[in-house]
């Protein structure tokens, strides 16, 4: 054997300088420059690329090549680039000022400013960016992240018009497997496909995470040259930031070999980590203009956080289920069962959310096993090895008898173990196990590569044949997600709790309970006392009022009655406030049953407090009883209309008008009914009531404080237009025709522009710097604006008083409370506390117009 070869192996690709190649690809030019802007180097197409005459020097200054315009927007692009990995974009720019348009990504790296130049396609950006919102709209629709994936794959290959789009996620041996594809009908199918991780180098995966889009236009088309190959310094340059940056020789063989003629990658990056790749693949040679590369580069931002709080999502419903897990354990062992004798209870419940073939329990002790378990001589033969591991954490084993050997004793009822610790001394365990399974692994090819001698001696090149190789995977069992883990751990937990309980002093537990039980019944008597005093003062005050027993019975009965439907209102919501309509409605259904079109509530909805509600229940049943002996609700042809207001205070106004019935006469003396109507909101909330005796019917007004009521913003028994009577809080009715919103986020102001529009706004002005913003202000006044008062390394501070100077109502979006002492300060009208939404935005546009 070749004593090199032995020195060649599949790390050989992670160590390949594939971002020091000193090539690009040919659709476009790069420059790089110093922090002086003197020419340090460029790529051999640069003139020819700009249409010059005369060469670009090096060391020349760059400013002599380019117009004045454009040069110092490339000079403020560079200004604002504040994270090392940053990308400045330019869309549109006239380089040298004959009239052709050019977009520019600028990046800094190391001590010089990389400047590549595309071709521009008019018009494009905007289209791009419209059609990334239907796009994103429709996924996010999909719940599952299977088919989210799948149709990300296919609105991707639709908008890009490319003939593959694969998703390829990686696993936590760094192999990767085509999780989801789109392609055109005629090619086959990759869907399935695993790959090793020596596919991807290390490298690749790092440049993956800084750079997001990763482009090759021809595989076939010879790279331009970067001239000279390396810095004064005598350094290559470091492309790996560049869209430009040409592609290695071995992956342009591993893609010929394929078929593929023009690729690009986009990267899924979920909690900082390369999740996966967005893997697109043509059959022809293609160049995406750079205004498209920069929405498929948003896409896939966006879609990382919708695949991301997808996963999270079955992330919470697995810990939802560990809760419930928790709740049951607690319920059925906390009881007093020892653990040692709960296994029984037990599995059953674990097995809904981690699967396995069978479960040991070990406390003080004393073993014991259900299902695919050893027994207890093989168990007792590997707990030294057991005790050997990490204390207090849950231990996870797809291949016992590598970590285990006596393992090898049961390995014919399970090979992998989840053996989860509930205690330091003695250590006790229970243990969920699994069977041994023939994992069949469908590789791209034989997971190997070869070696081979090139012009420059032995290297790795890439697999020739992509077919389907399997690889069968005996002795081990199905891995231990990460799920699984976390609710491995949450059991741990619950275990410990149930253990820490179980052992506790008996006596103090049931002194506990004792203490519990007399303060419950303390609470009863005080309750039930007071409602007894409530009854017989009832009883004692309406015996004034009845002529007969019977009357007598109606009366009380009827007040009882009313008070026992309000305690049922407050007290179904846990004793919290309770809707008004329902204790109306509740009252007006003994009489008007029939005929609700008698009684028209209309307004807004409040929610009244416990201590209100009560009173409220008595006022509204003496009035509502009133009314069908005395008022409009004792003939056929009356009608009563309760209107409900919210006043400016915030408290709630009762406006009562009869109307129809029979001529009214005041009452010739004062009865509880009377005293209960005129005397209790004033008496036992502090408010207001008046009572007018009409001739036409009986008209009240009743006033309760605000500290009784809560606003919902719901109607009621509101009638055809009603609505119009009071504006929806969430729909503005007067907004400002333009809204200027500056605003460093571009989600947060997508977000914002959507509901700002959504609530009736025509002009929406985006700004992400200070600049933009006083630029604009220099030629438009808008008629409100929303300053995040951070944007990046400056603040809104100079855009703020602009507003005052020019009298533009304004308000500061921040998410540090503090900024409300410098308000007045400052000239702004309110604080927008982050994060914020629909709601909020229509409560500015409402205060803007008051």
């Amino acid at each position: 054997m070749n004593t090199e070869n032995m020195h060649v192996d599949l790390s050989s690709c992670d160590r390949e300088p594939i971002h020091e190649l000193g090539l690009i690809q040919g659709f476009g030019a790069l420059i790089a420059i110093n922090l002086d802007w003197f020419v340090g180097q460029r790529s051999a197409n640069l003139e020819q690329m700009l249409g010059l005459d005369e060469p670009v020097e090096i060391g020349a200054r760059l400013s002599s090549y380019l117009s004045k315009t454009a040069f110092e927007r490339l000079r403020s692009a560079v200004a604002g680039l504040i994270d090392p990995d940053q990308v400045g974009r330019l869309f549109g720019l006239d380089l040298i000022g004959d009239g052709r348009l050019f977009d520019c990504a600028v990046h800094s790296i190391g001590a010089y400013i990389i400047i590549e130049i595309e071709p521009h396609a008019e018009g494009d950006v905007n289209r791009q960016i419209g059609l990334l919102r239907p796009i994103m709209a429709r996924l996010e629709k999909f719940s599952d992240a299977n088919k989210l994936l799948a149709e990300a794959a296919r609105q991707l290959r639709m908008s890009l018009d490319i003939d593959r789009v694969m998703i390829y996620q990686f696993h936590k041996d760094l192999s990767g497997e085509v999780v989801a594809e789109a392609k055109r009908d005629d090619l086959g199918g990759f869907h399935g496909l695993r790959y090793p991780k020596s596919d991807i180098p290390a490298q690749a995966r790092e440049l993956y995470k800084r750079n997001r889009f990763r482009i090759i236009s021809n595989v076939n088309e010879k790279p331009v040259p970067i001239e000279p190959g390396y810095t004064a310094e005598g350094d290559p340059i470091d492309l790996s930031l560049s869209t430009l940056r040409a592609v290695s020789p071995i992956h342009i063989e591993y893609l010929q070999n394929m078929g593929v003629e023009a690729s690009l990658s986009i990267s899924i990056i979920i909690e900082g980590k390369l999740w996966g790749l967005f893997a697109c693949h043509h059959y022809s040679p293609k160049i995406l203009p750079y205004s498209q590369r920069t929405s498929a580069e948003l896409f896939s931002e966006l879609f990382s956080m919708m695949l991301e709080r997808t996963l999270f999502r079955k992330r919470d419903e697995q810990r939802d289920a560990s809760r419930r897990v928790h709740d049951r354990l607690m319920r059925d062992i906390a009881a007093g069962t020892p653990l040692a004798e709960s296994l029984p209870l037990l599995t059953p419940v674990i097995q809904q959310i981690i699967p396995h073939d069978g479960a040991s329990v070990f406390v003080e002790d004393v073993y014991d096993s259900s299902g695919a378990a050893p027994n207890e001589e093989e168990f007792r033969a590997i707990i030294s090895g057991l005790n050997s591991a990490a204390t207090s954490r849950v231990l996870a084993i797809d291949s016992l008898t590598e970590r285990l050997p006596k393992a090898e004793r049961f390995a014919d009822r399970a090979v992998g173990a989840l053996v989860i610790p509930v205690s330091r001394t003695p250590r006790d365990y229970l243990v969920l196990w699994r069977r041994g399974l023939v994992q069949t692994v469908t590789w791209a090819g034989k997971p190997e590569k070869t070696v081979e001698y090139g012009p420059n001696g032995p290297r790795l090149t890439p697999r020739k044949s992509f077919e389907a190789w399997q690889e069968s995977v005996e002795g081990r069992s199905a891995p231990w997600t990460d799920g699984e883990l976390q609710v491995a751990e949450g059991l741990r937990v619950t275990l410990l709790e149930i253990i820490l309980r179980l052992t506790d002093d008996a006596v103090k537990e049931r002194a506990k309970a004792q203490s519990q039980q007399e303060l419950l019944i303390a609470e009863l008597n005080h309750r039930v006392r007071n409602i007894l005093n409530l009854i017989r003062g009832l009883i004692n005050q309406s015996k004034h009022e009845a002529g007969s027993v019977e009357e007598f019975s109606d009366i009380v009965g009827g007040r009882i009655s009313s008070l026992a439907a309000a305690h049922d209102n407050i007290t179904k919501g846990n004793w919290s406030a309770a809707p008004l309509s329902e204790l109306i409605e509740t009252e007006a259904h003994a009489y008007l049953s029939k005929q609700k079109d008698r009684l028209q509530v209309t307004g807004p909805e409040a929610m009244v407090a416990p201590e209100a509600y009560t009173v409220l229940a008595l006022v509204i049943h003496e009035m509502i009883t009133n009314s069908a002996k005395y008022g409009s609700l004792s003939d056929s042809s009356g009608r009563l209309d309760i209107t409900i207001t919210r006043n400016s205070d915030d408290s709630l106004q009762i406006d009562w008008k009869e109307s129809g019935g029979p001529p009214v006469k005041p009452p010739t003396r004062r009865g509880f009914g009377s005293t209960i109507t005129e005397r209790s909101i004033p008496f036992e909330l502090n408010g207001e009531a008046n009572v007018d005796y009409r001739l036409s019917g009986l008209e009240a007004s009743f006033c309760v404080p605000s500290r009784c009521v809560e606003w919902n913003g719901a109607f009621i028994g509101e009638p055809d237009g009603a609505k119009n009577m009071q504006p929806d809080d969430n729909v503005p009715q007067d907004v400002p025709e333009s809204v200027l919103l500056v605003e460093d986020s571009m989600i947060i102001a997508l977000d914002t522009e959507d509901c700002l529009r959504e609530l009736g706004v025509e002009n929406v002005h985006v700004q992400s710097t200070v600049a933009g913003a006083l630029s604009f202000l220099e030629k438009t006044s808008p008629g409100l604006a929303i300053l995040d008062y951070n944007l990046g390394n400056e603040s809104s501070e100079r855009v703020a008083e602009k507003l005052a100077e020019l009298g533009v109502t304004f308000w500061l979006a921040t998410g540090y409370g503090e900024m409300e002492d410098r308000l007045g300060e400052l000239g702004a009208s309110g604080l927008l506390t982050k994060p914020y939404g629909k709601a909020e935005l229509a409560t500015i546009l409402t205060k803007s117009k008051s």
